[in-house]
């Protein structure tokens, strides 16, 4: 059975910063139609993060013109902070560095993400600009990769 990488949040794990889900029970029944194994993931919990936690931002370097995202984090050109300042760049760079290997290990070519997370979002992020075009850090890795990336509003 073909597997895809899966936001754990979406499958109905608390593992959201507020220590909710955004569960979708659309999407793992219609994963489960298709004959997708949905591999769990939470790199924020991966990462060393604990649930709950503060919420986080990506927020660019104080010379950057353009508005921060996850490659951006990648790069080094920006960091991940919380809602209190405490710097969590290291943590989100480890999750999805462990989304990517566990994507890799179960030969996932698909991502479902949740959308607009520092993490995981694939078109939109929230960022201390606020909501910005791009990727979140996770979604950057793994689109450098190779691995398609699904959009998922929870």
């Amino acid at each position: 059975m073909p597997a895809v990488l899966v936001s754990a949040c979406l499958a109905g794990r608390k593992c959201r910063y507020d220590g909710a889900d955004k569960n979708h029970p659309t999407l793992v029944a219609a994963l489960e139609r298709e004959g997708l194994e949905p591999v769990l993931f939470c790199p924020e919990e991966a990462g060393g993060l604990g649930t709950p936690r503060p919420a986080a931002k990506i927020e660019a370097a104080p010379d950057a013109v353009d508005a921060p995202t996850g490659a951006d984090v990648l790069a080094g050109a920006a960091r991940v902070v919380t809602e209190d300042g405490a710097d969590v760049t290291e943590e989100f760079v480890a999750g999805a560095r462990g989304a990517l290997a566990a994507a890799q290990e179960h030969g996932c070519t698909t991502a479902f993400l949740t959308a607009r997370s520092p993490s995981c979002g694939c078109a939109h992020v929230h960022t201390t600009r606020g909501l910005t075009s791009g990727r979140g850090v996770t979604a950057a890795l793994l689109a450098q990769n190779g691995i398609a990336l699904v959009d998922v509003d929870g």
